[in-house]
């Protein structure tokens, strides 16, 4: 069998050739790599290492009998086309479940206890800046506070885990999953993210992106907000209106945010909110942190994600088991 292996995000050391072995040949190309009309043609499976990126029309793929999105996020690619002409997609669902946990919480907590303020006052004057007061706007006692989830799969549980060990009130939002989750877990749910938003001292995203989910924090959601709000977004950028936090943190209604995910990336024109807090505007002082879309990464998660990416592509082709496929239920209706 042929792997194309596309959007590659790192210099191969191996690994996925080790796990393919002899069963399979391997052609790997990094983002912005152009494979061979033949390998296209030829290629059994494709992984793609992109979250932004298509790997281009169907129909250039003629053999292709599974794609992977190496990642968990998989809107990039046109799944319905996929399922039109009977190929499973299928991402990697179960790795990174810890680090974007504890990303997540990370940002809320250095938000809340006023960790970079009191870094860069120090940076700024190691002696005269000496003391502990006065605190940022947003230092908070986290025992007293709601931490609120939209989105509770994986993550979002995991995340609910880490919140609770600080002695937070959970609360979640999430309309896809059954009745009783709440009470097999321990904390309450809500109907609306309306009413998530107004209960909740922090609101952390752990849902996928869709036309759903699609700037489900927006104007009105911030609107709906408890004063002070801390919103955290390790998920996907689209869940936020980015024009509506901007206003929402100027207005003073938001307090903070944690953002690691961004609609587009890197953020190129940079949105306004990004602009101001690249010009260090004193009234978003302490209030913003930014990662480069790094929640998922640490090295053990790194070597999950791949191992795991080929082990799936190898069960199918040769096994005909498939897993984690996320089209099933399109592939399913074209087939009745």
């Amino acid at each position: 069998m042929k792997i194309l292996y596309l959007n590659y995000p790192l210099p191969s050391d191996g690994l996925e050739a080790a796990t393919f072995g002899s069963a399979a040949t391997l052609a790997m190309y990094p983002v912005g790599g152009t494979p061979t009309a033949q390998e296209m043609a030829e290629a059994d499976g494709i992984i793609t290492g992109s979250a932004n990126h298509d790997v281009g029309p169907v129909d250039q793929y003629p053999n292709c009998k599974i794609i992977l999105r190496l990642g968990v996020g998989y809107d990039n690619l046109n799944i319905a086309a996929w399922a039109a002409r009977g190929v499973p997609v299928c991402n990697v669902p179960d790795y990174g479940t810890s680090e974007v946990a504890d990303h997540a919480v990370t940002l809320m907590v250095a938000l809340s206890r006023g960790i970079v303020h009191y870094q860069e006052k120090l940076r700024a004057d190691p002696v005269g800046n000496w003391g502990w007061a006065p605190g940022p706007r947003l230092m908070r006692r986290l025992r007293d506070n709601t931490f609120g989830i939209i989105g509770f799969g994986r993550i979002g549980m995991a995340a609910a885990r880490r919140a609770a060990g600080f002695g937070m009130d959970i609360v979640f939002y999430d309309p896809h999953l059954p009745n009783g989750v709440e009470l097999g877990f321990g904390c309450r749910r809500v109907h609306s993210v309306a009413e998530l938003m107004a209960q909740s001292d922090a609101v952390s995203l752990h849902a996928p992106s869709s036309p759903e989910t699609k700037h489900i924090i927006d104007a009105a959601a911030l609107a709906a907000a408890k004063q002070d709000l801390i919103l955290i977004n390790t998920a996907r950028g689209p869940l936020v209106d980015l024009d509506a936090l901007y206003d929402g943190l100027k207005t003073g209604r938001v307090g903070g945010a944690g953002l690691d995910v961004f609609p587009s990336e890197p953020p190129s024109p940079l949105p306004k909110l990004l602009a101001a807090w690249r010009d260090g505007e004193d009234w978003l002082r302490d209030r913003l942190l930014v990662t480069p879309h790094a929640a998922f990464y640490s090295p053990p998660s790194n070597l999950d994600i791949r191992r795991k990416a080929a082990e799936c592509l190898l069960v199918f082709l040769r096994d005909n088991r498939l897993t984690n496929c996320v089209n099933a239920d399109l592939l399913r209706r074209n087939r009745s």
